[in-house]
């Protein structure tokens, strides 16, 4: 049946408006698309081609070995070694959760871990790099490993690869010196110095390790792997070795770091060796020591805690070069440079010692109460007259010699650092007028606002400086006492300078870098040191004191060095501490006499007087410097 031209249905106007706008939204729709097609595809298709790229290539990183610490002669002081670790690999692990937490138990087992620590390790190191093996342990023994292998169905994506770990043999000796590694922090990452360096690698921390960690850490190799879309390994692309870290070669002899360290026993001390012409340092030790070896893997909490408690003796603090001490009088030295370049006294100046002097109610006596009579500087030195240096740092303190005392102290190196190549070193105090009286500024303050009670005055809750400066002050510091703060490294620099004619040598550890194997990359050049004017006259008057006080019948060290064959300059030291705390012992030695080379500090923080315990001590790190017998080490007179 057909229909007439009359019966076709008629385009309406509203019905061609909707052909219209449906036809434009078409066209609209078309056109967006056809211009995201050809903005993707022509103008930024080198830019997703090379996105899509990265995400199909990875990066695995293989960390470098650093380089290897050794002593002056090439004896290896910290290195590395291989280790086993067990690792899991991503893209073998079952893919039902079950069965991977399976897996984890079974391991939590072999390796006497939690499961729920095994599994919180990896996944941790999966979410940073979720194409790379994670670490469950490191140092694996052997019996476990053979037993992974063994088993292999049972712990599907468990691998055991050889990892570098660092290695201290020398264990407690030297462990200040050489520091500690520990993976690089967020806040460390930010310095100029970690530029290149990778969240999770282990760098220095602190001692030498952290000094030169830019020579000892190496750079990282990595293999290039692509991935498929669900990040499973297919095959590697290229590979790239790490380059092993320089070698650092430091000044230190093992064998006399060795022989300090076993000088101090245990006890709670410190000890210097240097050269007093160049700086080079031979040792530098403290005790308590610690294993480094302990930060060699990630520490433990309760390994830092004890390692940092006050019960066990702070074994993590370097007293050598963080210790502050009271001096006692092997402070005499700087005391009587002061004196003697401020012309106060000269060399054969006679002063007369009664035993005690008097000043402003107080009577300050020698030790043991021993009355010396006549005597000049020399002899002053020889039986460590505390009345001599009483009267010096009377007349120091008085109108028109300024701060005299203090201002030699600071050239000669004390309340200042020294400038070693080790990090944390504390500058120590020297006390001054202004020190104390600001001190006692706060006390007040501190009283008038919380008026505490007697007792808690009396424990410090409001500081120590419980008066002002007084001319007693400047009396005590003559002999090394009072406020006075101070390390063996700042003594060894002060005692130093008047030994090698006034030059303030900047202590050093660094001798050169080299490849590994030995050959020479880079000399350290030694610090340029500050210049004193020093009278030859009157350093050789300090010298021959000391030496009579180490030598001659009378001297306060004479008895400890009788029949050593290395002719030794030294002063002792005994510095009360109050409080009902053992006197700190002190001895300084120059040797060899008359034109040493050498200085040695050693101290102790409970050793009594310094003839007693710090100067035997002292004679048997001489005795290895020197290649001297030690002997038998007799204590000396115990005034000192």
């Amino acid at each position: 049946m057909y229909l007439d031209s009359d019966n076709r249905r008629q385009l309406t106007p509203q019905l061609a408006l909707r052909v219209a706008i449906i036809g434009g939204i078409a066209l609209v729709a078309f056109g967006m698309v056809f211009f995201r097609l050809w903005y993707v595809q022509v103008l930024s298709g080198d830019r997703y081609k090379a996105e899509a790229n990265e995400n199909r290539v990875r990066e695995i990183k293989v960390q470098a070995p650093r380089g290897e610490i050794v002593d002056r002669e090439g004896r290896v002081l910290v290195d590395n070694r291989t280790g086993l670790a067990v690792r899991v690999t991503p893209k073998e692990l079952p893919a039902r959760a079950a069965e991977r937490r399976g897996v984890y138990r079974r391991l939590g087992e072999v390796l006497r871990m939690k499961p729920d620590r095994v599994q919180r390790t990896v996944e941790r190191q999966f979410r940073a790099l979720p194409y790379s093996p994670a670490t469950v342990k490191e140092q694996v023994p052997q019996p476990i490993v053979y037993y992974l292998f063994e088993n292999q169905d049972d712990f599907p994506g468990v691998t055991v690869e050889q990892v570098f770990l660092r290695q201290y043999p020398r264990k407690e000796i030297g462990a200040h010196l050489f520091g500690t590694l520990g993976e690089m922090t967020k806040e460390q990452q930010r310095q100029d110095r970690y530029r290149g360096v990778a969240l999770g690698d282990r760098v220095g921390q602190s001692g030498v390790e952290y000094q030169y960690d830019r020579f000892l850490r190496g750079r990282n190799g990595a293999s290039r792997v692509e991935v498929d879309a669900r990040g499973d390994l297919k095959r590697t692309l290229e590979e790239r070795r790490p380059a092993q870290g320089r070698q650092l070669r430091l000044s230190v002899d093992l064998d006399v770091q060795r022989a300090g360290q076993d000088a101090l026993g245990g006890a709670a001390g410190a000890f210097a060796v240097m050269n007093v012409r160049n700086g080079e340092v031979l040792a530098l030790g403290s005790s308590p020591s610690f294993d480094p070896n302990l930060f060699s893997k990630l520490i433990r909490p309760a390994d830092y805690k004890r390692l940092s408690s006050e019960e066990a003796g702070k074994p993590l603090v370097n007293r050598a070069t963080q210790g502050g001490y009271p001096t006692g009088s092997t402070f005499k030295l700087i005391t009587a440079v002061a004196a003697l370049e401020g012309g106060l006294i000269t060399p054969d100046e006679v002063v007369y010692d009664p035993g005690s002097l008097r000043v402003g109610g107080v009577t300050f006596k020698n030790a043991g109460d021993v009355v010396n009579g006549a005597l000049a500087l020399r002899k002053a030195l020889s039986v460590s007259s505390d009345v001599f240096f009483y009267k010096l740092g009377l007349e120091a303190n008085s109108a028109g010699n300024g701060l005299l005392i203090q201002d030699w102290a600071k050239r000669l190196g004390l309340g200042r650092s020294t400038g070693i190549d080790l990090p944390s070193e504390e500058k120590g105090v020297v006390p001054t007028p202004s020190y104390r009286n600001d001190g006692y500024a706060e006390y007040g303050e501190c009283v008038a606002k919380d008026k505490p009670t007697p007792e808690e005055i009396s424990l410090g809750e409001c500081g120590f400086f419980d008066r002002p400066w007084s001319q007693g002050d400047n009396i005590n510091l003559s002999i090394g006492q009072g406020d006075l703060q101070a390390n063996p490294l700042q003594m060894a620099v002060a005692y130093a300078a008047v030994a090698n004619g006034g030059k303030v040598v900047q202590p050093r550890l660094g001798r050169r870098i080299e490849y590994p194997g030995g050959r020479v990359l880079q000399e350290l050049d030694a610090p340029v040191s500050r210049k004193l004017k020093i009278s030859a006259a009157n350093r050789q008057a300090i010298l021959d004191g000391l030496r009579s006080a180490a030598s001659e019948s009378g001297g306060t060290s004479a008895d400890v060095f009788a029949g050593f064959e290395i002719p030794v300059a030294g002063k002792t030291g005994t510095a009360e501490k109050g409080a009902g705390r053992a006197d700190q012992s002190w001895y300084v030695a120059l040797a060899p006499y008359p034109s040493p080379k050498y200085v040695v500090v050693t101290t102790f923080e409970s050793g009594g007087f310094g003839a007693e315990t710090a100067a035997p001590a002292a004679r048997s790190i001489l005795a290895e410097l020197f290649g001297a017998k030690a002997g038998p080490t007799p204590t000396g007179d115990s005034q000192d």
